[in-house]
């Protein structure tokens, strides 16, 4: 893995336990709890579960600030808290631009399904190997439908960092049997857009454990 000062912060939120990231550049500052300052440390959030007031102040006492918020689809246990922490903390939301008919369908994000129906409207939809450039940091927008008919992961080159939402996890996939899933495309996903990546690509999964590129290339039975 190369040098590099960008770091991974994990929260796990929600009622199926969705694994929460933020990127960030370590700057040398005491992130302890309880600390703060005048220009806190900014953060790309990822698929912010749930409790969006919680997100934001357990960052805010730790000298951090949402700069920017991206989904890696949009069921309802990654997006539960989107709205809350946009507004709480100004930060601007963005998916996949395939995955409108699942951020802002009740159904197809399965909101209905767990008590309350709600969606989210992203700021804006980015199209495929989209550049994106917040925090002092860059990532791409890699597509990878197959969980959803929108579903994205989002790749640090520097540091060879890999969000990946629903799409790979530690020795499996992604399920297909909800709304706009495909095994097929979800295979055919990982294979052609993930697993050429560096071997030692860390994977940060919406569930579960972190793995590397290398390791499910060896050990996942689905690929």
């Amino acid at each position: 893995m190369p040098e590099t000062n960008i770091r991974v912060g994990s929260m796990t939120l929600g009622m199926v336990q969705t694994n929460c990231y933020f990127v960030y550049r370590e700057d040398g500052r005491d992130h302890s709890a309880g600390v703060s300052y005048d220009e806190p440390t900014p953060v790309i959030f990822f698929d912010p579960a749930d409790k969006g007031q919680f997100i934001y102040e357990a960052l805010s006492t730790r000298g951090f600030k949402v700069d920017t918020i991206l989904l890696t689809h949009g069921h309802f246990d990654h997006i539960g808290g989107a709205d809350e922490l946009r507004k709480l903390s100004g930060a601007k939301v963005y998916a996949y631009e395939k995955e409108k008919s699942v951020c802002e369908d009740v159904e197809n994000n399965l909101s209905c399904n767990y008590g309350r129906g709600y969606t989210v409207v992203p700021d804006d939809y980015l199209d495929d190997l989209h550049m994106i450039e917040a925090a002092g940091l860059k990532c791409q927008l890699i597509a990878t439908p197959g969980h959803t008919v929108g579903g994205c992961c989002y790749y640090f080159d520097e540091g060879h960092i890999l969000i990946c939402g629903d799409t790979l996890f530690e020795e499996s996939v992604g399920r297909t049997d909800f709304p706009t899933g495909s095994m097929g495309t979800l295979v055919n996903s990982i294979r052609e857009r993930l697993l050429g990546l560096p071997e030692d690509t860390v994977c940060y999964p919406g569930h579960g454990g972190v793995t590397t590129i290398g390791h499910e290339k060896q050990y996942n039975p689905f690929l």
